[in-house]
């Protein structure tokens, strides 16, 4: 299903970021945290689960759709507030340099998709981006994205970011998800003002000379003795047996240490407490047809749209504190999608102050017109500290 919101009653205000960075507010809220990958095993079997049968489960990955229908009659005029003094965290690289303007659009690397398996058992993915943290391993979506709200579970299975990914291509590898953050609110009454994650992953990791490893005879240097206590936690398909001496040998596949994700693709700064009404782009994987049947996304390519925010509440998500923006992006993939404040298109580099949790035919044309994200406040800010000083290091 789709999370579509339908908004109506929207309140516009003024005011842009301001040129220099505020201090950080103080921590604010409520976290939930749990862990996602907890070994280099399990980092394994999840890069295995994705990669196996020539990558057929991100092949066969389909756009997250769950759907929060909000009647208009449920939805009223209102707007977010600062909780707090305004605040920004500086992009990776961009610490200590002001942000320019340009005409152009050059799209971010820091944005991807995550993969997962859904309470249906079946493969699917969000759009995301790369933030900055102290160990430049830190991803931002949706809530909706990371703890599973059809069936009540904790989180996600076999949960990694792919930044860039194209066509099952991995550029840059694959990030699997160590400890996953949210709201407390968010997790436990699913309040669509909390509605956002941070996820630190492990260092990306990439196959050996990038192919599949089929046997130790054929590709030995592809593949690693372990125990046999070791191996029998291994998924069966990057395992193996080999017999010399009389004696069994134990080997399961190797994978190469990609790096951290930040220092390959950068990471976003992050804007909290701003003024609703700056103008923002909107980054993300698009997919599915508008209410019409017209198919405008297809969900493979990365696309951006551009805007001012503006408030809007819905009741029947819980969410008080929502902010909008115009935006043609269907629901199904754009959901996690990154809002960039002071985008420059010279480092690519932006600050964070949204993510779509859903998207809303406002007019009743049967288009979508507007994408919504929970504003971003202090209790973000909160959720955000706890999660950007966590260390996770390479596991290959």
């Amino acid at each position: 299903m789709k999370r579509i919101l339908a908004f109506g009653g929207v309140v516009a205000t003024t005011g842009l970021l301001a040129a220099g960075l505020a201090a950080p507010a103080q921590a604010a809220g409520d976290v939930s945290t749990d862990p996602l990958a907890v070994n280099g095993i399990a980092v394994a079997n999840i890069v295995a689960y994705w990669t196996n049968e020539h990558n057929a489960n991100l092949i066969n990955a389909t756009p997250y759709n769950v759907e929060t229908t909000v009647p208009a009659k449920h939805v009223s005029t209102g707007g977010p507030s600062a909780d707090s003094k305004p605040g920004v965290v500086p992009a990776i690289g961009d610490e200590k340099k002001t942000v320019s303007k340009s005409k152009n659009v050059n799209l971010p690397k820091t944005t991807g998709k995550v993969f997962f398996t859904g309470a249906d058992n079946k493969s699917h993915w969000c759009s995301a981006t790369s933030v900055q943290s102290t160990y430049h391993n830190l991803v931002a979506t949706a809530g909706h994205c990371v703890y599973d709200t059809v069936s009540n579970a904790d989180t996600m299975k076999n949960w990694v970011f792919i930044p860039g990914y194209y066509q099952a291509k991995t550029p840059w590898g694959i990030y699997v998800g160590k400890q996953a953050f949210t709201h407390y609110d968010f997790d436990v009454y699913e309040d669509g003002d909390r509605d956002y994650a941070f996820v630190t992953v492990y260092n990306g990791l990439k196959a050996y000379n990038g192919a599949i490893a089929v046997n130790v005879e054929d590709t030995p240097s592809a593949w690693k003795e372990v125990t046999e206590a070791s191996y029998n936690q291994y998924d069966p398909k990057i395992r193996a047996v080999t017999y010399k001496d009389g004696k069994k040998h134990y080997w399961a596949r190797k994978f190469i240490d990609a790096g951290r994700l930040g220092d390959n693709v950068g990471g976003q700064g992050l804007a909290y407490n701003q003024k609703v009404g700056s103008p923002v782009f909107v980054f993300g994987y698009p997919s599915g047809s508008h209410p019409d049947g017209n198919h405008a996304y297809s969900g493979q390519t990365l696309k951006w749209s551009y805007g001012k925010t503006f408030a809007a509440t819905a009741s029947a998500i819980k969410g008080e504190e929502l902010v909008g923006v115009k935006s043609s992006f269907t629901g199904e993939g754009s959901i996690g999608s990154s809002w960039l404040l002071k985008y420059s298109n010279a480092r690519r580099l932006g600050y964070l102050n949204g993510v779509t949790i859903g998207v809303s035919d406002t007019d009743k044309n049967n288009r979508i017109d507007t994408s919504v994200s929970p504003y971003f406040d202090g209790e973000l800010y909160g959720v955000y500290s706890a999660a950007k000083n966590l260390w996770s290091g390479s596991v290959a």
